[in-house]
């Protein structure tokens, strides 16, 4: 059995109380699905800024009536310290996934930004230590390496040359993060994500990640942009995966991953142009759709050219395993895409 394989089965065999914040979104809609498949109690917190209710329906109908009855909803935020202070009581997990997501929308709200990620965060983190939470895991993200001239990029590269306020956001909140588990105790763990994908991502609107974004444009027979060079690289991850990252953080017994940071990543450079054409593949093989060649549009202002991920630590200290691939799991987002398609 694989280290997630042992934790899932560890977990069912005792059920936890997990908090998710960002619950009603991309991934914590998916951590939520996973844990109460596990039979966990999960509360939930989100203020609908970015998530939707559409996820929580989605994630009802696939666990079903029963296990359902596990979940707690507060709509609240978590700038809001009684909100974290009452969804904490009683938790022996914190999966921190709230907070402001679009790096486009951070340079023009940067104090937004920052209030979401990091005064929320802190909020939270200093719920968790009063209420005794086991561990606190929080999503950070590779916007904190900047723009970096190594690659692939490991965990000890230097994290103080963001090129956005998202960047900078994670970063403080990383110091905070860390801080919590050396001053007070607090078990913390941070995961940098790198590019997540899956269904339930919003592919609507120019801040919206690539892969959504040009699913949902393909099936719309629009046609998708890459901004700057189509040689660009990005690191693309499941978010099946990443669920499987945030159990295995919660629950290991080894005590040198706690106050640590980890990159959660495929490890595999792929570029925007190779990333159209498999799209474009696929898309054709799973709907028997024709995909628009691509246009060429400007570079975004302040992107980051190529980052891809070491992300061996994080399989050798805690036994990650991803057990989706690239290709495997693009197709099954396509087709929860092509399902939909309309709907929206």
């Amino acid at each position: 059995m694989t280290a997630y394989q042992i934790a899932c089965s560890e977990l069912a065999a005792e059920p936890r109380t997990w908090l998710i914040t960002g619950v009603a979104g991309f991934i914590g809609s998916h951590l939520l699905e996973t844990l109460l498949a596990l039979e966990q109690r999960v509360v939930g917190v989100d203020d609908f800024s970015t998530g939707s209710p559409r996820n929580l329906e989605d994630v009802r109908e696939r666990v079903g009536a029963e296990a359902w009855k596990c979940f707690d909803f507060r709509e609240g935020t978590i700038t809001d310290m009684s909100v974290c202070r009452e969804a904490c009581n009683y938790a022996d997990y914190v999966l921190h996934h709230a907070g402001f997501v679009s790096v486009p929308l951070s340079n023009q709200d940067p104090v937004g930004c920052h209030n979401a990620n990091v005064n929320g965060t802190l909020n939270l983190l200093i719920a968790a230590r009063d209420n005794r939470v086991r561990r606190f895991i929080q999503a950070s993200a590779s916007a904190v390496y900047g723009a970096q001239s190594m690659s692939p990029v490991k965990e000890d590269a230097p994290v103080d040359r963001a090129r956005s306020a998202y960047g900078a956001s994670k970063q403080i909140s990383e110091t905070y993060v860390r801080l919590f588990f050396d001053l007070y105790g607090l078990e913390t763990i941070s995961l940098r994500y790198f590019n997540v994908f899956g269904p339930r991502q919003n592919g609507i609107g120019a801040s919206a990640p690539v892969i959504a974004q040009w699913i949902d444009k393909s099936l719309r027979n629009e046609k998708c942009v890459i901004n700057g060079s189509g040689e660009i690289t990005r690191d693309f991850l499941a978010v099946a995966n990443v669920v499987q990252a945030n159990i295995l953080t919660a629950t290991t017994r080894n005590r040198k991953a706690v106050g640590q940071s980890y990159n959660v990543a495929s490890g595999r450079a792929i570029s925007l142009a190779e990333l159209h054409q498999i799209i474009a593949r696929e898309l054709a093989e799973a709907t028997g759709a024709t995909v628009q060649p691509a246009e060429s549009g400007p570079a975004r202002e302040n992107d980051v050219p190529d980052i891809v991920a070491d992300a061996h630590r994080f399989r050798e200290e805690l036994g990650f395993a991803p057990d989706l691939d690239f290709a495997g799991a693009l197709t099954e987002t396509i087709r929860w895409y092509a399902s939909r398609s309309g709907k929206r």
